[in-house]
């Protein structure tokens, strides 16, 4: 490098920094920068080796204020990712390639960042600070685009919400990182649930369905899980899940989330007074209660009442209104599991995307929010019409998911709910009635073993509950979760290779039997 070149970076004065962008322009006033930051760090990447590593995961080339230290960034990276070294000459050369050199200033400002520093030992605190910067100059910009969006009054509302939530959410998601954890720290981790799990009486590690044989195959709904629960119209989807969460937040006060899409919040909670006090949903809607009606309301009113169960019936919500919510009911109620009824009237804030496109983005964030809030999210989803148009006892399939196959992917289980009574099917191949039966079909496990449980419907109070006397029914074993040279009469009869998960089927006797309490959950 020639003398000259040195000396002129010696004397090299960089540019004051203005307040030129429009935001500010006329205000007198500087955006959020930190340009000294800014020439520290870029200055300690070209003479430390192994400062990169330090701050490749805090900064990105638009975090930089100035547009020329953003470039510089930008050339640094690049070497990073050949594999080449980061030092005066290198960047420049890179520089030059791109042909940026002239625009940031030249060799001399390249060889000035790096007399700016007398040392890199606190390049990841400085590399913090810019992005501050740049962050609260990013705040700073939605807030002005959402003043002038608000001023010129041609849009809706809910739409500028909808935006302004979106850039937020896109803001704080670019700037919050995972950091990589050791095995030690997993292992505490993971060694902490087993030990919560063994102390527990029930030998559950996750959230109780309040279904006995289901809970026994699933272990209880685990965190971080995405569960599709699926099933064609009028299978009970909606009554299910709220079975399910009638069993955890009234009957064991454990803070569960419904997001309704399609039901009003007032109709969900008579299904659940239906449930619970067991008065018929035709009765409540008429509102004419017997005396033994009003009895049996009353006596459940407290429990109702108090029960920690939080409904949202936001219709058309979308995903990032989700995640805003669900992030506060977790911090503030310390929810244990969400339920969306039901995915397919969710949106995904874009226009710009297909239907399946749109569906595939939303059970892809799901996932990504079940992991970040760490909770089970249960989201209900359709099943297309190919089910109706099957021949036998249209049992759904993997393939039946609705719009996108992106769903099968995203989910850590997928379940059916399939009622055959629905279809006219009184029987089962083995002559065991089907009348108020339904069979719960484990169809994907990512954790664990796939299997089908029966649980008993009562329609008249929109419920699903446990079948009454487990000890005298027989052992059942479907066809979608039976090997392939299994044949139905040895399924009915539990010949499976699969027996150590098998689970107890309906039992024909106990249909319109009083339900006794199964594992301490009362119906």
């Amino acid at each position: 490098m020639s003398k000259k070149i040195i000396e002129m970076a010696k004397k090299f004065t960089p540019a004051k920094v203005e307040p030129t962008e429009s935001l500010f322009a006329g205000t007198g006033k500087v955006p959020p920068q930190a340009v000294d930051f800014e020439e520290s760090v870029l200055g300690a990447l070209m003479l430390e080796t192994d400062a990169i590593m330090q701050v490749s995961e805090i900064l990105k080339p638009e975090y930089f204020y100035k547009e020329e230290h953003g470039k510089i960034y930008m050339a640094i990276l690049k070497l990073l990712s050949k594999h080449n070294p980061i030092d005066v000459n290198t960047v420049g050369q890179q520089l030059k390639i791109d042909k940026e050199l002239d625009a940031v200033g030249g060799m001399s400002y390249i060889i000035y960042l790096t007399n700016r520093i007398a040392s890199t030992a606190h390049i990841e605190y400085h590399a913090r600070i810019i992005a501050q910067k740049y962050t609260q100059r990013e705040l700073i910009r939605i807030g002005a685009e959402m003043q002038k969006r608000g001023f010129e009054d041609v849009e809706d509302v809910a739409d500028m919400l909808n935006e302004a939530e979106k850039s937020l959410f896109e803001l704080v998601e670019g700037n919050v990182k995972k950091q990589v954890a050791t095995m030690q720290q997993v292992f505490q981790d993971a060694y902490e649930q087993l030990m919560a799990a063994s102390e527990r009486e029930d030998g559950l590690s996750g959230v109780p369905s309040g279904f006995t044989a289901l809970d026994d195959l699933t272990l209880g709904w685990q965190k971080s899980d995405l569960i599709i629960i699926a099933a064609r119209p009028a299978m009970g989807k909606t009554a299910f899940v709220l079975s399910m969460a009638k069993n955890m937040a009234v009957d064991n006060k454990i803070p569960v989330a419904v997001f309704s899409l399609e039901m009003s919040s007032v109709q969900l909670v008579n299904r659940i007074i239906s449930s619970t006090a067991e008065i018929p949903s035709s009765v409540l809607k008429t509102g004419k209660l017997t005396n033994e009606n009003w009895n049996s309301l009353n006596s459940n009113i407290q429990k109702l009442e108090s029960a920690p169960m939080y409904i949202d019936d936001t219709p058309a919500l979308s995903i990032n209104e989700f995640r805003s919510k669900v992030r506060r009911l977790k911090e503030t109620k310390d929810i244990k599991l969400a339920i969306i009824d039901y995915l397919q009237l969710m949106t995904s804030g874009s226009s710009q995307q297909s239907r399946e496109q749109e569906v595939s983005t939303i059970s892809r964030n799901l996932k990504a929010i079940a992991k970040e809030v760490n909770i089970p999210i249960i989201a209900l989803s359709q099943l297309s019409r190919q089910v109706e148009q099957r021949g036998g006892d249209k049992r759904p399939q993997l393939s039946d998911l609705r719009e996108s196959g992106a769903i099968e992917q995203d989910a850590d289980m997928v379940i059916f709910i399939h009622r055959p009574e629905y279809y006219g099917l009184k029987v089962d191949e083995a002559g065991n009635s089907l009348i108020g039966m339904a069979e719960i079909i484990v169809a994907k496990h990512r954790n664990g073993a796939v299997d089908d449980v029966r649980l008993q419907f009562k329609s008249e109070f929109t419920r699903f509950c446990n079948p009454e006397s487990l000890g005298s029914i027989q052992t059942f074993k479907s066809k979608i979760n039976s090997a392939p040279d299994e044949s139905p009469a040895a399924a009915s009869a539990g010949i499976t290779p699969n027996s150590d998960f098998d689970t107890p089927a309906f039992n024909p006797q106990a249909v319109n039997a009083d339900l006794s309490p199964v594992n301490n959950v009362p119906f």
